[in-house]
């Protein structure tokens, strides 16, 4: 069954100014809101599963959003880019003395898919217990690439979403990376088998979004170890190496046939031809126009 976040809230004084953007990945939903406060503002919020809530930008007030567990008025530090992970079931209040608007990113974790991910059990004190208010500048700057993958208009496919969501999710718990049973005297490595098993995978599905939990169940790892595997044996993380198997599909398509590069995007799994010819050029400096004119066969 799809993750869906259950939450319930009831708000006062908050109105929104865009239009709500969100992504799904594997046990992760982010959600970017931009919203105007009225001075007074509140809301009440419970949900059924555990949420980071991080404050991405704020304009016009010299006071933070306070939140509290108990609905009490509470001191806020006033600085920038704060946050708060909150457990499931626990209510929160919010409250904002100064009118302000603020940009801010929600993310929804559920528990037994990232245990399974992780290839450990989180259940019990790591995620029930509260962190409210605090500052974390390495999950700011996941949260900020989080947050883009969301609302930019050349998102990333969806392995790179899972891997910037797992290890903020690591970051956060700060969770230790154990290996599997066995593993341990080989280091975070994959064998030559399971590295050709993986990579020939990404080669013959390179035009589709691949999931992270596709490679690691390949590779008989969780997906946390089998991330630190691949670019132990690789050198880089597996979005790139399924990037760069994109690329090499679009070049073969350039050089081989007179294809209108709207074909090419669409074989090539791109949104549409000017996603292609962005990508293409932030990759390899040239256009497809004229990287196939230099390579005509």
């Amino acid at each position: 069954m799809t993750f869906q976040p259950r939450m319930t809230s009831a708000v006062e004084g908050i109105t929104l100014l865009d239009e709500l953007r969100w992504r799904r990945w594997n046990g992760v939903i982010a959600d970017v809101w931009h919203v105007a406060c009225a001075a007074g503002a509140r809301g009440h919020y419970v949900s059924r599963d555990a949420r980071l809530f991080v404050v991405l930008e704020r304009e016009g007030a010299r006071s933070d959003v306070q939140l509290s567990a108990d609905g009490t008025t509470r001191a806020v530090q006033r600085a920038p880019h704060r946050m708060s992970f909150v457990p499931a079931d626990m209510p929160i209040w919010s409250r904002i003395d100064e009118p302000v608007r603020v940009r801010h990113l929600d993310l929804h974790f559920h528990a037994p898919t990232l245990s399974e991910r992780l290839g450990e059990d989180l259940a019990g004190e790591r995620l029930a217990r509260p962190r409210l208010d605090f500052l974390d500048a390495r999950i700011f700057t996941l949260a900020q690439m989080i947050a883009h993958e969301c609302v930019g208009p050349d998102g990333h496919h969806d392995l790179y979403g899972d891997s910037l969501t797992l290890a903020l999710f690591i970051d956060l718990l700060k969770l230790g990376r154990e290996a599997p049973a066995g593993a341990a005297s080989r280091g975070a490595m994959l064998s030559a088998r399971q590295l050709k098993r993986v990579t020939d995978f990404i080669e013959a599905n390179c035009s589709r979004n691949i999931r992270l939990h596709e490679l690691a169940e390949l590779a008989g790892l969780s997906q946390s170890y089998f991330s630190h595997a691949f670019k132990a044996a690789t050198g880089v993380p597996p979005h790139q190496w399924h990037m760069k198997a994109r690329l090499r599909k679009v070049q073969d398509l350039l050089a081989g046939r007179d294809l209108p590069l709207t074909e090419i995007a669409s074989a090539a799994g791109f949104t549409d031809q000017a996603h292609l010819t962005r990508t293409f050029r932030r990759l390899t400096g040239s256009t497809p126009a004229a990287w196939r004119r230099a390579h005509r066969r």
